[in-house]
């Protein structure tokens, strides 16, 4: 009975497991297809296969320029989600007070406030003051990333020893050396976790992107890839190429990291 159970679980696994892999199948076969033969036979594999299509989108988005774009930002977002949200973090779980606890509330009830509901005052408020293109989405980057990684943060500083802050402070370490030299290192996992999730957000994003930058040449990839979808026409055969190219160095990097990634939520949110 117990064997027909793990078979039963094991093929309706593998059923997801396909049906969750199926998008990835027909962007990765139709990137290799005409426009034509994209909409005559959408699911079978290509009569001829060619890398024509990755040669023109490349082109056409100016791919490193852009590679370079979405690079730069997602690099500092991250970066500086990492030290600002492990420092708050850091604050929030060593310090027992009332009010410490209330932050941390907060900042957990801010992962429930949708972005839509705050994105028209946010841009006009960032018109207002004219910050650059890559600086104001990066502060917004910060400002939105922060909650989650907080909280991830803030679950694994529990599980940490005061006493290890008590022992550095003893040998003549501050806040800051204790912090930075004695259990960021320890937070491994957990900043891989953090890294990763916020890469993977970030690198993909393109509703804030599109609000916020507005000059030519400065575009990531998530928003240069709409000069394939125009007013009469939609490039699906050039579109797919791009797609293509604009996963493969996340998918790269979470293979890499997965472990990490898994150890990490496991970490933040149960202890």
């Amino acid at each position: 009975m117990k064997r027909r159970q793990n078979l039963i679980i094991e093929i309706l696994g593998l059923l997801l497991g396909l049906i969750w892999l199926s998008p990835f199948y027909l962007m990765i076969v139709n990137s290799f297809k005409t426009k034509k033969e994209i909409f005559t036979d959408t699911l079978g594999l290509p009569n001829t296969w060619t890398f024509e299509n990755y040669s023109k989108a490349a082109e056409q988005l100016d791919f490193w320029k852009t590679f370079f774009n979405s690079v730069l930002i997602t690099v500092i977002g991250v970066v500086i989600i990492i030290i600002f949200a492990s420092m708050a973090a850091y604050a929030l779980s060593r310090t027992k007070t009332k009010l410490s606890g209330i932050l941390f509330l907060v900042f957990v009830a801010a992962m429930l406030i949708p972005f839509q509901s705050v994105m028209i005052p946010l841009i006009t408020l960032f018109g207002k003051v004219e910050m650059l293109n890559r600086v104001g989405i990066i502060i917004m980057y910060l400002g939105f990333g922060s909650s989650l990684s907080i909280f991830l943060y803030h679950g694994s500083l529990t599980s940490i020893p005061v006493t290890l802050d008590e022992a550095a402070k003893i040998d003549g370490c501050n806040s800051l050396q204790t912090f930075w030299k004695i259990i960021f290192p320890i937070l491994k996992p957990i900043t891989v976790t953090v890294g990763i999730l916020n890469t993977i957000w970030i690198w993909n994003d393109y509703l804030l992107p599109s609000l916020v930058i507005n000059q030519e040449g400065k575009q990531t990839i998530p928003l240069k890839m709409f000069y394939f979808f125009g007013e009469y026409t939609k490039q699906w055969h050039l579109a797919l190429a791009g797609l293509t190219l604009g996963i493969i160095p996340i998918i790269i990097m979470y293979f890499f990291a997965q472990r990490q990634i898994i150890q990490g939520v496991t970490q933040g949110s149960v202890k």
